[in-house]
């Protein structure tokens, strides 16, 4: 162990989006090359230091990071730990107001300063380790960020405000990370970043995004290589035709559109009109037809009216995403819908709102597991429990998207490894399967 170290134990606590945790993970390895016992157990805490990793993305992100450290503030006044530390985007953002409202903290951290926490729990910060992680995910997937910080402006995001312009990382660095990753174990990369559709343009003046997933296709051991978070203006198209024609590339693409009305989508400043949305969204199902396309929306914006949620629902109702996710507007200090819109829809209509979106995709995914019925799919199995296997196919994404269930009893698999299951059943968001 390191001799200036004070502290033998620490705990990490990681809130809020992958992006963080792969950033807890780093500070992970940071202190354990000091020697340090390093934990990721959020429900057991055991270390005498305490590290929350905060978001402060929305309102109930924030309202989640505050209650977590308030309960280890009260846990540090019991004597159940020494020292607690925050860090992260809750406290990027709010940084003077957290020290002053909650003095039990011992010291508040941004979102990068990694030296400084590290300095402060008194380990050396090693730069031969910064693309090492501690993964706290199952050892056969990991998350790989390729780039921090957005240049988009959209209205009611506080993003840029938080992580700063858009900052890509080089793709020798990035490969290098994910060989790293593979000499672990790993084999499916969750290619991460808040606009993967900018990826490149501030080092190389271009889209670099297919030439890094084609070389990150090149690593021995890596057999999925999923893309996550893509911006609609500005998609990088040959993606599609990498897509379609490397079999380690995942048929599937996380696209946030958020809306639909040009009305909402000027309001957004989304820099996409209606037409352009469904153009593309034609155009990327046309190039890989039997991609899975994943999307979030947002009910409730300053000036969404009962017209642009109707036509909302029409377009769901008619795009049949295969992954959808529902956000309830939340009105964020900094941002320009704060600075100029008033937040004019009542809460509980933005909830109603979102609720009826979900209740028409559970429908759409119903559906569209009922097709799969009798298919034969790969499968990645990711844990085993009490008497079945569940793992996920290509076109879900771990966390937030359906899984598969395997009966224990048809045949011994491993965790990790991808089998050919056939679904034998479904319900609206998850398929049962058998192995033979």
């Amino acid at each position: 162990m390191n001799p200036e170290v004070k502290f033998k134990t620490v705990d990490i606590i990681s809130l809020g989006c992958s992006k963080n945790l792969v950033d807890s993970e780093s500070l992970m390895r940071q202190l354990s090359a000091n020697g340090i016992r390093v934990a990721h157990d959020p429900e057991r805490p055991k270390g005498e230091v305490v590290v929350i990793n905060t978001c402060g993305f929305i309102g109930d992100a924030k309202e989640e990071s505050i209650d977590t450290i308030l309960n280890f503030a009260e846990a540090k006044k019991r004597g159940k730990i020494k020292r607690l530390y925050v860090m992260g985007c809750l406290s990027q953002r709010y940084f003077e107001q957290l020290g002053t409202e909650i003095p039990e903290v011992d010291k508040f951290y941004g979102k990068f300063d990694w030296q400084g926490i590290v300095s402060e729990i008194g380990a050396t910060y090693r730069r031969d380790l910064m693309n090492d992680r501690v993964l706290t995910t199952p050892s056969h997937y990991a998350y790989l960020k390729i780039s921090e910080g957005c240049n988009r402006t959209c209205s009611y995001c506080a993003i840029p405000i938080i992580t700063g312009k858009h900052k890509s990382r080089p793709i020798e660095d990035i490969v290098a990370e994910a060989e790293g990753l593979a000499r672990k174990g790993v084999k499916e990369l969750q290619v991460i970043a808040q606009d993967l559709s900018f990826y490149g343009y501030d080092l190389y003046k271009k889209s670099r995004l297919a030439e890094l997933v084609e070389n990150l296709s090149d690593i021995k051991g890596i057999e999925w290589i999923r893309l996550h978070y893509a911006y609609p203006a500005g998609f990088p198209k040959d993606i599609l035709e990498v897509m379609a024609s490397n079999g380690k590339v995942c048929r599937y693409i996380d696209l946030a559109l958020q809306h639909i009305s040009d009305n909402m989508l000027t309001k957004m400043r989304r820099n996409i009109t209606k037409r352009q949305t469904i153009d593309l969204l034609s155009e990327i199902r046309g190039k890989v037809p039997d991609i899975c396309i994943r999307t979030t929306l947002i009910t409730g914006h300053p000036g969404e009216t009962e017209r642009d949620f109707e036509e909302l629902k029409e377009f769901v109702a008619a795009a049949k995403f295969d992954r959808l996710g529902v956000f309830p507007y939340s009105h964020e200090e900094g941002t320009y819908s704060w600075k100029n819109y008033e937040d004019d829809v009542p809460d509980e209509v933005k909830q109603s709102r979102a609720e009826e979106i979900m209740s028409l995709q559970r429908d759409i995914s119903n559906e569209k597991n009922s097709k799969l019925v009798g298919q034969r799919l790969k499968v990645m199995i990711d844990r085993f429990e009490t008497d079945e296997y569940v793992g996920r196919t290509e076109f879900d994404s771990p966390e937030v998207d359906q899984e598969v269930h395997i009966a224990a009893g048809c045949k011994e698999l491993n965790v990790g490894e991808l089998y050919d299951a056939v679904i034998t059943s479904h319900d609206d968001y998850d398929l049962t399967a058998t192995v033979k």
